[in-house]
C-alpha cells in the first residue's frame, strides 16, 4: 500500500507516519508539505492508495485542492485530515467525495481505529457529528446498532437489495460503480437511492451516510 500525506507540519506528518506504519508496517509513506509537491509527488507515484489531505495548506484551499483530485486521479481514496472539526466542513468534504473526516483533536487511538476502517473499506465520520445527526429522539426510533447486534435492512425499512446499495454508498462508490459491484442498471441504482433516502429521512447522499453511520450500519457488511 502506498500513501500520500499532504499537510504543512512536520510533527503531524511524523505522527501519522507512526500511525499508518503500525496499522500497515508494509505501507510505503510519501509526504508533501504543500499542494505544488502534492501533484508532483502523485505524478511520480501513479499507484497510490490513499490520500491524507489536510485542508488548511500554504498554497491552496483545501476544498478546492479535493475536488480537483475527486476529478483528476477518480480511483484514488482520499481521507481529510484537519483542524477544523464543524458540521459544515465535514459535510462539505463528504459531499466532494472524501471517503473519511478525520479532526487532528482526535486521540491516537480514535485515529487508529479511524484509518483501520477506512482500510477495511468504511468510512469514517467524526461522533460529534453523528450525536447532531443521530436519529435516536423522542420523536425516532432508537438506533438498532446501539445494541451490538447488526443492523438489518427491516430495521431501516430497507430491502435486502437496498442495503447492499447503502452498505456502497458508504464505501464512497458512485452509481456507475454500484451497478457493476450488484449487476444492475443504473436507473434501478437510482431508485434505490431515493428509496433509501426516504427511508432515512435524508436530502441527499451525504446525509444518508451520516445517518445510516449513526443507526450503527457497518458499511462491510454489503457486497465489497
Amino acid at each position: 500500500m502506498k500513501i500520500l500525506v499532504i499537510d504543512d507540519h512536520p510533527l503531524i506528518r511524523e505522527a501519522l507516519r507512526d500511525v499508518l506504519k503500525e496499522l500497515k508496517g508494509d505501507a510505503t509513506v510519501i509526504e508533501a508539505p504543500d499542494w505544488r509537491q502534492a501533484i508532483r509527488q502523485i505524478e511520480l507515484n501513479t499507484d497510490l492508495d490513499l490520500i491524507l489531505l489536510d485542508l488548511i495548506l500554504p498554497d491552496r484551499d483545501g476544498f478546492d485542492a479535493l475536488a480537483e483530485l475527486r476529478e483528476r486521479y477518480p480511483a484514488i481514496s482520499i481521507v481529510v485530515l484537519s483542524a477544523r472539526d464543524d458540521r459544515d466542513s465535514v459535510t462539505k468534504a463528504l459531499d466532494l467525495g472524501a471517503l473519511g473526516y478525520i479532526p487532528k483533536t482526535a486521540r491516537r487511538e480514535v485515529l487508529l481505529n479511524a484509518i483501520n476502517l477506512i482500510f477495511s473499506g468504511g468510512m469514517y465520520i467524526p461522533p460529534e457529528i453523528l450525536a447532531r445527526q443521530d436519529p435516536a429522539s423522542p420523536q425516532s426510533p432508537p438506533a438498532p446498532g446501539r445494541s451490538g447486534r447488526q443492523v438489518s435492512a427491516a430495521d431501516l425499512g430497507l430491502t435486502e437489495r437496498q442495503m447492499d446499495v447503502l452498505a456502497l454508498m458508504m464505501q464512497g462508490r458512485s452509481n456507475k460503480l454500484i451497478c457493476r459491484a450488484l449487476g444492475l442498471a443504473e436507473p434501478t441504482v437510482k431508485n434505490h437511492v431515493t428509496a433509501i433516502l426516504k427511508a432515512l429521512k435524508a436530502s441527499n447522499r451525504t446525509e444518508a451516510v451520516i445517518a445510516a453511520t449513526a443507526r450503527g450500519v457497518d458499511p462491510r457488511q454489503g457486497v465489497k
